[in-house]
């Protein structure tokens, strides 16, 4: 833990690594390591796949290291159906940090979690903000409207679109355009970033909240990139009152995510799960499947342990 705080690089990623792997004693040095942290500025960067997620936030990266910050990524990737591990590999897409002392970057795998993040994404973070870092950036898988976990584990979030890409606009919503406190239409030096942006404008004018600025970059060409900065320090420097208000809903859901996350874990070894069910309450599912008890009866069993 002493290294972590120190803000060594090496004890960093074996907490990540600890806590990722769910080894022994990972989550009592998380609990140790907790009150050290509230100091970093989150950033969650969502949307769908294919609109330059990546390149963005290596964009930004770069930005906030200009600014003199030590800056952490968060890139959570799509897990392979074999190994379980990370399809796609961020730190290869970012290969200009590599040797910067200052940037530290990390996949993580979903393994199998909806909602655009990793299970120990949170966690992660938490560590990363326990080690020093000024600016940590937390990139989602890439799932379309489903990314809505990122506004619990973020201070502001970034929501990208592009033209071109088929109706750009449907992926944002519903959830995603709610999140959103800044948007960002990426690519913007193809043909459609007008409309994309009018688009945006007009669903925005029938929110019944203040909308996000939109910002237009071109991220492989570093246009609208320090536009997009200011824009996020700007919120940057909200009131702390607002601040504190919007971190206590995040604690909150937090909590009801993990704890629902734990129950599903407990429920899943207690039937067994899989395509054989063998866990010591496996006989339920048999009743389920039989149709001799309801799911709604089923889940009271394993919830209480009273039939």
């Amino acid at each position: 833990m002493a290294g972590v705080l120190a803000g060594d690089v090496s004890a960093t990623a074996g907490m990540l690594r600890a806590l990722d792997d769910d080894l022994p004693g990972a989550r009592a040095a998380l609990r140790a390591l907790y009150p050290h942290g509230g100091r970093a500025f989150v950033v969650g960067v969502t949307g769908a796949p294919g609109v330059g997620k990546s390149t963005l936030v290596d964009g930004l990266v770069a930005a906030f290291r200009a600014r003199g910050a030590r800056v952490a990524v968060v890139a959570v990737d799509p897990s392979s159906p074999f190994s379980g591990g990370a399809l796609l590999g961020d730190r290869v897409r970012m290969q200009r940090h590599a040797t910067d002392p200052g940037v530290f970057i990390r996949s993580l795998a979903t393994r199998g979690r909806l909602g655009g993040l990793s299970r120990s994404t949170i966690a992660s973070v938490a560590v990363l903000d326990a080690a020093g870092f000024d600016v940590i950036f937390i990139e989602t898988v890439g799932v379309g409207q489903a990314e809505i976990d990122v506004a619990d584990a973020a201070d502001v979030v970034v929501v990208v679109t592009a033209p071109g890409l088929g109706d750009e606009i449907q992926a944002l919503k519903a959830g995603l355009l709610e999140i959103a406190d800044v948007l960002v239409v990426n690519k913007a030096d193809r043909e459609g970033a007008d409309r994309a942006a009018a688009d945006l404008t007009a669903m925005l004018a029938l929110g019944a909240r203040p909308g996000p600025a939109i910002v237009r970059t071109a991220a492989a060409t570093g246009a609208g990139l320090p536009e997009l900065v200011a824009a996020l320090i700007t919120l940057r420097a909200i009131p702390e009152a607002d601040r504190a208000a919007r971190r206590r809903r995040q604690a909150a859901r937090q909590i009801v995510a993990l704890a629902a996350e734990r129950a599903r874990d407990a429920a899943h070894e207690a039937i067994g799960g899989g395509p054989a069910p063998a866990g010591p309450l496996a006989s339920i599912v048999d009743d389920v499947a039989a149709r001799k008890v309801d799911p709604w009866s089923a889940v009271e069993v394993l919830a209480t342990g009273r039939a």
